[in-house]
């Protein structure tokens, strides 16, 4: 029998004053041996609170990864059962690190995977790496995720990776997008005081640099305080400053907010492009007619050419089988929730041991496969433990009684096709 001892805390406290919940150093029981053994698979994303919006689609994620897991996965010749525990963020860090570690010491799950902003990947990843757990995130820019968990170039971390895109390829896309427009080339800027905020806004990493680069004035008032009730003092600013566009990364109650307050004050932007609080179909129709014409990027569509490796759908019948067993729109995160389990099975496949921590950590970056997000490969990243999927933007436009999210900007990613053209809301 194995036997698996974990070592102490190499980290002693989250980012962001996230406060650590480190074990002490403990012996991890083997799993008793089975005819058929089960590797357990725990899941962390943000049911409840202000991120509910990226975990909507869970419930039939994962009910349709666990149909698919339950015929077994092969390995060595031998047939593993797979079974996945997830549990509820509540859009909270705490939480986040709290629920990690019951997985991890409670469940004893064999790997962990995390969705959904920092305030979710990160204190579930960092809970990962300081009991060695091997753990896969995607749902986050690789910027806060790396950087806002103390990464170090050229060193990173030992048992966690992430998949997804990074600031530079917004900033592009957004970019792209706004050099069509024809509209003055000043900027107001939105960026609350948590670790997306403070990743997007900074002068060296965020959108600052790369905007004055491009020929844009971008106006910055600070960072606000999350769920904040009053942006008077940033709408004077940017009406002050002349602006046309205005850009940031929201939790959706925030640009809610800050939408008709905007109304309420005369500030009328030609271009509005938000990052996180304008992804999801419910956010947009909730705010009536002054949803059409907003924009932000888009991570995955119906109209991405890729398809899944665990089941062979393409992303437009993963949309469509949501829609239908839901009544409810398509969202972004349906897509890479998919991925998550896509990069987990690959792994089990592929581990040499999966008795051994270390040899299914040792196979997650050796990762090379096509998913419905597009390609997982760790070989081909900006940095330690993480690659890169495409990323294009979008703009949401009524048609009829609905709203269509089209693709308007796909120069870093032209085999996404584009759907639609920008127009000035």
């Amino acid at each position: 029998m194995r036997q698996h001892f974990k070592t102490p805390s190499r980290r002693g406290f989250l980012v962001g004053g996230t406060a650590m919940l480190a074990a002490p150093a403990i012996l991890r029981s083997t799993r008793a041996y089975a005819q058929t053994p089960t590797l357990k698979v725990g899941h962390v994303s943000p049911r409840t609170g202000p991120l509910a919006g990226f975990a909507e689609a869970d419930d039939y994620v994962l009910a349709a990864v666990q149909d698919h897991f339950n015929a077994g996965i092969e390995n060595n010749g031998k047939t593993w059962n797979i079974e996945i525990i997830s549990k509820d963020s509540q859009s909270n860090p705490n939480r986040a690190a709290e629920v990690a570690a019951d997985l991890i010491l409670g469940d004893e799950v064999d790997i962990i995977v995390a969705a959904s902003t920092p305030d979710t990947v990160n204190p579930v990843s960092d809970q990962a790496e300081i009991n060695e757990v091997p753990c896969i995130t995607t749902d986050c820019p690789w910027q806060p995720y790396f950087f806002g968990r103390n990464g170090v170039p050229g060193t990173g971390f030992d048992y966690t990776y992430h998949f997804f895109w990074g600031l530079e390829d917004v900033i592009g896309a957004f970019l792209e997008m706004w050099d069509s427009s024809g509209v003055k080339k000043v900027v107001g800027g939105l960026f609350p005081n948590d670790a997306d905020g403070n990743a997007w806004g900074d002068a060296e990493l965020g959108l600052p640099r790369p905007l004055a680069a491009a020929g844009y004035d971008l106006t910055d008032p600070g960072r606000y305080q999350p769920l904040t009730d009053d942006f008077s003092n940033y709408i004077n600013a940017f009406k002050d400053a002349g602006t046309e566009i205005v850009t940031g990364n929201m939790i959706a109650p925030d640009f809610a907010t800050f939408w008709s307050q905007a109304a309420q004050q005369g500030f009328n932007p030609k271009i509005m492009t938000i990052g996180k609080a304008l992804l999801f179909p419910s956010v947009i129709e909730s705010l009536g007619e002054r949803g059409d014409g907003l924009s932000s990027e888009v991570w995955w569509s119906p109209n991405h050419p890729f398809a899944s490796s665990l089941t062979g759908a393409s992303a437009k019948e993963l949309a469509e089988g949501y829609a239908a067993a839901s009544g409810r729109p398509w969202t972004q995160p349906i897509g890479f929730k998919h991925a998550l389990f896509e990069v987990v099975a690959d792994v089990v496949k592929r581990a040499e041991d999966l008795e051994d921590y270390e040899s299914i950590a040792a196979a997650i970056p050796e990762t090379k496969l096509d998913t419905i997000v597009g390609r997982v490969d760790w070989s081909d990243g900006p940095i330690n433990n993480v690659t890169k999927t495409p990323l294009v933007a979008g703009q949401w436009q009524k048609e009829g009684d609905a709203f269509d999210l089209k693709i308007v900007a796909n120069s870093h990613a032209p085999d996404i096709p584009l759907t639609g053209k920008l127009k000035l809301l």
